[in-house]
């Protein structure tokens, strides 16, 4: 995944974005704040941020035995003014292993391959081993789909299996008997949702002149329409009643049916 630039300032930092950063990163951007970053005062709201996708633990203790148990760990120590006050904290992102550690915010931020080793750690159950709301969040950032055939069919040529990996499609391959489930995925590309204005009156100048200005919906849904008026009683004749019957009317029997005595008692 490419790292986003912008996120290398505090007052950015979202629960999305804070996915892209590293160790170094979190430290660099505290030591160098950009003068509206706001450290003093919304510091604790940064390290929030932060906590969402690294391990952040104060180093209470500064002496070089603590500090490498906290880096045997994998954690970086570093010094992070909070409140006015220089601490140690150590820090490590962390790991996306398991279908319980996929969130909204992060799973635009593994790759399809990666995605694919986290749910075959999941006990090997396949897709459908996984309950609706791990669903719900991988579907928000990739295309899923099954397939569940015989070994020997499944990569038979010009199948879906070709299709599907000629398309981008990472595939993973767990076996089930005699069977195999294939669970196709693909990243989905950013959605760019259009922006809608409900009337002009919202537009300044500027935004009227532009040719990307928002588009402006005019709502006839409660205007009366010529066509739909009813026409009154005395315009009624035989000419305003139509029927979709395509018989000749010659052809349609207007006797009534004979009705048997047992059916008269009904």
């Amino acid at each position: 995944m490419t790292r986003d630039k912008n996120v290398l300032a505090l007052r950015t930092l979202t629960k999305g974005n804070v996915w892209d950063l590293q160790e170094n990163d979190i430290f660099t951007m505290w030591a160098k704040p950009d003068k509206d970053d706001a450290v003093s005062e919304h510091g604790r709201h940064y390290m929030d941020i932060i906590k969402t996708a690294f391990d952040v633990e104060e180093v209470k203790v500064d002496n070089p035995d603590v500090i490498k148990k906290y880096e045997d760990r994998g954690m970086r120590v570093g010094i992070i003014p909070l409140k006015d006050k220089e601490q140690k904290w150590a820090i490590k992102k962390r790991s996306i292993n398991r279908v319980t550690d996929l969130t909204y915010e992060n799973i635009r931020h593994i790759s399809a391959a990666k995605l694919l080793e986290v749910i075959d750690r999941n006990f090997g159950g396949g897709w459908d081993s996984l309950n609706q709301g791990i669903k719900d969040i991988i579907q928000s950032a990739f295309d899923i789909s099954t397939t569940t055939l015989p070994r020997e069919r499944l990569r038979k040529p010009g199948g879906l299996y070709d299709i599907k990996v000629a398309d981008g499609f990472e595939v993973l391959e767990i076996e089930k008997g005699g069977w195999v489930e294939a669970i196709f995925v693909k990243i989905k590309p950013l959605s760019i949702k259009p922006k809608v204005s409900f009337g002009l009156d919202d537009l300044s100048n500027d935004d009227a002149d532009d040719d990307d200005a928002d588009v402006d919906i005019k709502d006839d849904y409660y205007k009366e329409d010529e066509d739909d008026t009813m026409p009154d009683d005395d315009q009624l004749t035989e000419e305003s009643y139509r029927t979709t019957i395509d018989e000749d009317p010659d052809s349609l029997s207007l006797d009534a049916t004979e009705i048997s005595e047992n059916e008269e008692d009904y």
